[in-house]
């Protein structure tokens, strides 16, 4: 696992968090805020996960006789 991921997994946490809070107390700005951060911590995800295949994929490289 990248720390990209790990920062992504955090990030996506923490939208939903504000994204909860902000339907419950009515706050349109908190629950927009929740929604981006959500989709930026998926990005990380994602950029983690490319980042792992290409670290992988350099390993196997190594490896090979």
């Amino acid at each position: 696992m990248d720390k990209k991921n790990i920062e992504g997994g955090i990030d996506t946490f923490k939208g939903r968090v504000k994204e909860t809070v902000g339907v419950a107390t009515n706050d349109r700005d908190l629950e927009a805020e929740g929604k981006n951060d959500q989709i930026k911590g998926k990005v990380k995800g994602l950029a983690g996960d490319l980042r792992q295949g290409i670290k992988d994929g350099l390993d196997s490289l190594d490896k090979k006789p």
